[in-house]
C-alpha cells in the first residue's frame, strides 16, 4: 500500500483534531498538579510545556484544566502574523472575559486608572489622542497587574498562552513584569513552546522561563505503551497485538500527531491491530503528512484551494465576508468551500473557520513561492484595509508582504505605529515606521516619518534614534518640528552608549534655532526660545568649553521667570544647578529648585532636561529623601517600557544616592545590578560614573585590588573630551592611588581634577571636594603649607554654600591640618554639623578623626565615646576599611570593640531598615521590591544583613527583634553623645 493511500484524512475521527483521548501523559499531569498545588497555596508560578509541533502540548494543557475546576481559565493562542500586534496576547486573554461580565462588574475590575488597561484591550480606545506627559506603558502594566490581582482574589487564575514563541513583545514584557512582582497571588501562567522555535536569545523570553521562575515540562513522544492505548481507543474491544503496537511506534517515533494520522487511515483501509498487519504500517513523518495535505489540496476545486490560502494568510476565526473578499467570491461560495475543506479533514468539525492543526497552515504556505507569499500578504493587507480591519492587522500583512505601494499604505503604517506607542510598544512602532520609509515620500514627509521613527526608537535604542533624528533635521523646515527633533536628539545623546563627540554639531543647530527665534521673538515664540536655551545649557554641562566657564549667577535675578510653563521651569532648574556649581547659598538654590519641581509632571521628551537638572541639584544639595522620591517616581513611570538605557541611568542614580547616604553595600550592589542589566552589545549610559561609584564603594570596603580592576578599564590618557564625569573619576582614582600608598600620584590626579573644575566653572565643593582631598594628600606627604592653603579655600566655599555635608567634610580636613585646640574645635564642629545630615559615612569619618585627636590629647574617655559611635556608623554602612581603623583606635583608647557590633537598629543601613520594617509588616520579598523599586536580589541581600546584625535566624523573629533593638537604642547613651569631654 502506498503511503499516499494510507495517510489521508477523513471526517469520522479527525486525524489532526483534538477529539482523540489523552494517553501516556500521567507524568506530565502529575507535574501540572504539583505546580497547581503551589499556586492554590497562594504563590504565583509559571509552567512551560515544551515539545515539537503536534506532540500534544495544547491538548495536554486543555485536558488538565478541564479536569481541574478550581481555576478560572483565560486563554490566548499566539500566531506568527500577530507578533507585531501590541498586547495582542493580552487582549486574547482578557477581552472575552471583560466582554462577558456586566457593566457594574467591568467597572469594578477596571477601577483606578482603567484608561491604561483599556488602551491595551480596546481597539477603539487605542485611537484616542495620546495623553500628554503620560507614560502609557508603565500605567498599562500596573493596571494589568491590578486586574489580574482582582480576578485572582475571586478565584485562582490560569493564564494559558499557546505558542509562546510567537507572542508579541509587549505581552511578553507584561508577563515578565507580572511574574517579577506577583508573589502572593494564586495565578498560574502556563505556556506552550515549540522546541525548535524557542527564542533563546530573547532576554524577556529567557527571563520568563528561567528555572528560578518557571517549571519546564518537556513533552516527549509517546512510548510503546502510550501508542498501544491509542490503538485500543480506536479499535474498541479488540485487543491489539504488542507487535502491531511496536510497529506503529517504530513507524512514527511515538509522535502523537503521526500516530493518529496513521491509525486513522489504517482502520479505514481494513487494517486490523494484529501481527499479520504490522508489515503494512509505513513510516510517517511531518514531511509525509505535509505531502498528503498537498496531495488532497491539489485534487480539490479552485474555490477550496483559494479558501485554504485565505485562511492561511488571514488567520483563524475571520468573518466569512472578509474571506470572501480575499477570494473574490461571495459568502455562500466561501461557506460551501469550507464544507469541502472540512470533508477533507483540514478544517475543524466544530464549525469554526480554523484549520485542524498548524501543520495544515504551514503546509499551505509552504506550497507557495516567495513571490506568491508576498503577493498573498499584500492582497490580505488591501482587503483587510478596505473591510475596516484594525490598522495593526493591516500593518502586519504589509510588513510580511515586502514593498507594497499605494496612497493608503503610509497612513496605515503611521496609525499602527501611533497605536503601538499608545499601548506602550515602541519596538512595534519602529518596525512599522521603518516600513513606512520604503514608501515614495517627498522630502518633508520623509523628515516627519524619520522624526516619528527617532522618537519611538529613543524609548529603547539611543543609537537608532540619533541616526534617524539627525537625518530628519537635514530636511525639517518647520521650527516647532525642529525643536521637537532637537529635544529628542539631546535626550538620546544623553543615553547613548557610545561617545558623544557630535554634541558640538547639535549645539550649533540649537544655537542657530535659538538665535532665529530671538531675532523674531514674540509672545508665541517665547516657550520655544526657553526650551532651546535649556537644551543649550545642558550641552554646556555635558561638554564644558575649556577655559570658558559659564557666567556665575547671582541671587535676586530670577524675577523674569515664573514657574507656569515647561520652558520657565526648565530654566529655573538650570539656574538652580548653575547656582549650586557656583557655591551660592543652599537656601537660594533650594528655592529655585522647589519652584522648578513643584507638581513635577511625568517624564517626556518635551520636558527634557527638566528632570535631569532637578535630580542632579537635589543630589548635591543633600536633599536625598526628595531625590529618592523623584527617582522612584521616574522608575515607576518607565517600568516595563523597554527603555533599558534610562532604567540603567536611574539605577545608577539610585546607587549614587545610596553612597551619599553612606550605604556602601547597597551602593555597590545597585551599581553592579545596573552593570549586569546593561546590554551585551554596548556600554551603559555614564559608564564612567558607574565605575566611579564602584571604586568609591570598594575602597570603603578596603578592596583595593577589586577597585584597581574597575579603574583599569578606563584610560585616563585617552579621555580627551572634557566631560563632567571626568573630574569625579579623577577624584576616585586619586583616592585609589593614595590607598595604594602613592600619595604623590593621587595628588597629581587631584590637581588635574581641579583644573577641569575651574575650566567648567564648578566652584562648589559639594560637587567636587578636590581641595580637601588634595590637602589630605599634602598632609600625608608632610607638606603642611599647601595643605593649609587648599583647605582654607574649601572651608570658605563650604561656608558660602551652606550644605552641612560639604561644611562637615571641609571642617574635618581642616581640623586634621590644624594643630592644637583650634584643630580639635574644628573636628568637634564637623561632628556637630554632620550629625543631622544624611551623610552617615562622612560622620563616621569625622568621629574617627575626632576620636584620634582626643586620644592624642589623652582624653581616653571622650575618645572611646567618639570612636564607638563612629564604629557603629561604619559597621552599619558596610565601610569595613573605616570600621577596622576605628576598631584599632578604640582598642588603643581602652575600649571594647565588641560593643559596636552588637544588635540594634542603629547598626542597620537605611536600606536594611526599610526592607526589614516592611518584611516585619508581612510584605513578601517581591512586594517589597515593587514598593521600593529595587531588585529582588537587593531585598534578599538587605534581609540577610538585617538578620545577621540583629542576631536572628529569619523572618518570624524580625518584628520582635526590631522592636527590642529600637527600645535599646532609644533607652541608652547620652542625649547628645558627641558633646563629650575634651
Amino acid at each position: 500500500m502506498r503511503v499516499e493511500q494510507l495517510v489521508t484524512f477523513g471526517h469520522s475521527r479527525d486525524a489532526c483534531g483534538d477529539d482523540w483521548p489523552l494517553v501516556g501523559r500521567e507524568r506530565e499531569l502529575a507535574a501540572l498538579d504539583a505546580v497547581a498545588a503551589d499556586v492554590l497555596s497562594g504563590r504565583s508560578r509559571v509552567v512551560q510545556l515544551e515539545g515539537s509541533a503536534g506532540v500534544g502540548k495544547s491538548v495536554l494543557l486543555s485536558t488538565w484544566w478541564e479536569r481541574n475546576e478550581q481555576f478560572r481559565v483565560l486563554r490566548a493562542r499566539c500566531h506568527p502574523l500577530e507578533r507585531d500586534f501590541a498586547f495582542g496576547a493580552v487582549r486574547q486573554l482578557f477581552k472575552p472575559l471583560l466582554a462577558a461580565v456586566s457593566e457594574t462588574d467591568r467597572a469594578r475590575l477596571l477601577e483606578g486608572s482603567a484608561a491604561a488597561t483599556l488602551r491595551a484591550l480596546d481597539d477603539d480606545a487605542a485611537t484616542d489622542p495620546l495623553p500628554e506627559a503620560a507614560n502609557v506603558t508603565a500605567s498599562t502594566l500596573r493596571e494589568l497587574d491590578a486586574l489580574v490581582s482582582r480576578l485572582s482574589r475571586r478565584q485562582p487564575l490560569l493564564l494559558a498562552v499557546d505558542a509562546l514563541q510567537w507572542i508579541d513583545q509587549p505581552s511578553l514584557r507584561w508577563l515578565v513584569h507580572f511574574v517579577g512582582r506577583a508573589d502572593s497571588h494564586p495565578v498560574l501562567i502556563a505556556v506552550t513552546t515549540r522546541s525548535a522555535e524557542v527564542k533563546r536569545l530573547d532576554p524577556l523570553f529567557a527571563e520568563l522561563v528561567r528555572p528560578a521562575n518557571c517549571h519546564t515540562i518537556v513533552v516527549e513522544p509517546l512510548d510503546v505503551r502510550g501508542v498501544g492505548q491509542l490503538v485500543r481507543s480506536l479499535w474498541g474491544a479488540e485487543e491489539p497485538d504488542e507487535a502491531f503496537c511496536a510497529a506503529c511506534h517504530a513507524a512514527t517515533g511515538g509522535h502523537p500527531l503521526f500516530v493518529r494520522a496513521l491509525l486513522h487511515q489504517a482502520q479505514r483501509s481494513g487494517v486490523r491491530p494484529t501481527t499479520p498487519f504490522r508489515d503494512r504500517i509505513p513510516t510517517v513523518m511531518l514531511s509525509t503528512l505535509g505531502g498528503e495535505i498537498s496531495h488532497r489540496l491539489c485534487q480539490a476545486s479552485g474555490e477550496v484551494v483559494e479558501l485554504a490560502r485565505a485562511l492561511a494568510f488571514l488567520g483563524d476565526r475571520k468573518p466569512p465576508e472578509l474571506l470572501a473578499a480575499y477570494c473574490g467570491t461571495g459568502r455562500a461560495v466561501v461557506l460551501s468551500a469550507a464544507e469541502d475543506l472540512r470533508s477533507l479533514g483540514l478544517l475543524r468539525a466544530d464549525g469554526d473557520l480554523r484549520f485542524t492543526h498548524l501543520v495544515v497552515r504551514d503546509t499551505v504556505l509552504g506550497m507557495l513561492s516567495p513571490e506568491e507569499l508576498g503577493a498573498g500578504h499584500a492582497r490580505a493587507a488591501q482587503v483587510s484595509c478596505l473591510n475596516g480591519r484594525p490598522d495593526e492587522e493591516v500593518a502586519a500583512h504589509l510588513l510580511a508582504a515586502g514593498p507594497v505601494h499605494g496612497s493608503w499604505v503610509l497612513p496605515v503604517l503611521r496609525r499602527a505605529a501611533t497605536q503601538a506607542l499608545h499601548r506602550g510598544a515602541p519596538e512595534t512602532a519602529v518596525t512599522c515606521l521603518r516600513s513606512a520609509l520604503n514608501q515614495p515620500l517627498d522630502g518633508a514627509e520623509r523628515a516627519r516619518v524619520l522624526l516619528e521613527l527617532g522618537t519611538a526608537a529613543s524609548h529603547y535604542d539611543a543609537a537608532l534614534a540619533i541616526s534617524c533624528v539627525t537625518s530628519a533635521l537635514e530636511e525639517l523646515t518647520d521650527e516647532t518640528a525642529r525643536s521637537d527633533a532637537l529635544g529628542v536628539l539631546a535626550y538620546s545623546l544623553l543615553l547613548s552608549r557610545g561617545s558623544r563627540t557630535d554634541l558640538s554639531s547639535v549645539d550649533r543647530k540649537i544655537a542657530a534655532l535659538c538665535d532665529r527665534r530671538t531675532a523674531d521673538s514674540g509672545a508665541a515664540d517665547r516657550e520655544l526660545t526657553l526650551r532651546m536655551s535649556a537644551l543649550r545649557s545642558w550641552m554646556e554641562f555635558e561638554r564644558p568649553s575649556a577655559g570658558r566657564p559659564a557666567p556665575a549667577p547671582s541671587p535676586g535675578t530670577d524675577d523674569d521667570l515664573a514657574d507656569r510653563t515647561a520652558g520657565e521651569r526648565q530654566l529655573l532648574a538650570i539656574r538652580a544647578f548653575r547656582a549650586l556649581r557656583a557655591a551660592l547659598p543652599a537656601p537660594y538654590v533650594a528655592g529655585l529648585i522647589e519652584r522648578a519641581s513643584v507638581n513635577l509632571p511625568a517624564f517626556s521628551h518635551d520636558l527634557f532636561p527638566l528632570h535631569y537638572f532637578v535630580a542632579q541639584t537635589l543630589l548635591y544639595l543633600d536633599e536625598l529623601d526628595t531625590a529618592d522620591q523623584l527617582n522612584r517616581h521616574l522608575t515607576r513611570e518607565i517600568s516595563g517600557r523597554g527603555m533599558e538605557l534610562l532604567v540603567s541611568s536611574l539605577m545608577l542614580y539610585q546607587a549614587g544616592l545610596a553612597l551619599r547616604r553612606g550605604n556602601v553595600t547597597e551602593a555597590l550592589g545597585t551599581a553592579q545590578t545596573a552593570a549586569d542589566q546593561a546590554s551585551s552589545t554596548g556600554r551603559i549610559p555614564y559608564a564612567l560614573t558607574l565605575d566611579t561609584i564602584r571604586i568609591d564603594a570598594l575602597l570603603a570596603q578596603g578592596r583595593t585590588e577589586a577597585a584597581e580592576r574597575v579603574a583599569g578599564t578606563h584610560s585616563v590618557a585617552g579621555q580627551a573630551e572634557v566631560a563632567w564625569e571626568r573630574p569625579r573619576f579623577l577624584m576616585s582614582l586619586a583616592a585609589l592611588r593614595i590607598a595604594q600608598g602613592q600619595p604623590r600620584a593621587g595628588l597629581s590626579l587631584l590637581r588635574e581634577c581641579g583644573h577641569h573644575c575651574d575650566a567648567a566653572g564648578t566652584a562648589s565643593p559639594a560637587m567636587s571636594p578636590w581641595r580637601s582631598r588634595a590637602a589630605a594628600a599634602h598632609l600625608a606627604l608632610g607638606e603642611a603649607k599647601p595643605a593649609h592653603a587648599l583647605v582654607e579655600q574649601e572651608l570658605d566655599l563650604a561656608r558660602r554654600c551652606q550644605i552641612p555635608r560639604t561644611l562637615g567634610v571641609a571642617l574635618r580636613v581642616a581640623g586634621r591640618v590644624t594643630r592644637g585646640r583650634q584643630g580639635l574645635d574644628m573636628l568637634a564642629e564637623a561632628v556637630s554639623v554632620l550629625t543631622p545630615s544624611p551623610a552617615r559615612l562622612e560622620l563616621a569619618r569625622a568621629f574617627h578623626d575626632f576620636g584620634a585627636a582626643l586620644l592624642q590629647q589623652d582624653d581616653r574617655r571622650g575618645a572611646r565615646t567618639a570612636l564607638r559611635h563612629g564604629l557603629d556608623l561604619a559597621v552599619g554602612s558596610g565601610a569595613t576599611a573605616l570600621a577596622t581603623r576605628l576598631g584599632e583606635r578604640l582598642h588603643l583608647a581602652g575600649g571594647r570593640v565588641g560593643r559596636s557590633s552588637g544588635p540594634g537598629v542603629g547598626a542597620l543601613t537605611a536600606g536594611e531598615e526599610r526592607v526589614g520594617t516592611l518584611a516585619a509588616q508581612g510584605y513578601s520579598n517581591k512586594q517589597i521590591a515593587e514598593l521600593l523599586v529595587v531588585s529582588l536580589r537587593t531585598v534578599e541581600t538587605h534581609l540577610t544583613g538585617a538578620y545577621r546584625k540583629l542576631g536572628i535566624t529569619g523572618r518570624p523573629h524580625l518584628a520582635a527583634a526590631l522592636a527590642q533593638a529600637d527600645r535599646v537604642r532609644r533607652g541608652s547613651g547620652p542625649a547628645d553623645p558627641w558633646s563629650v569631654s575634651r
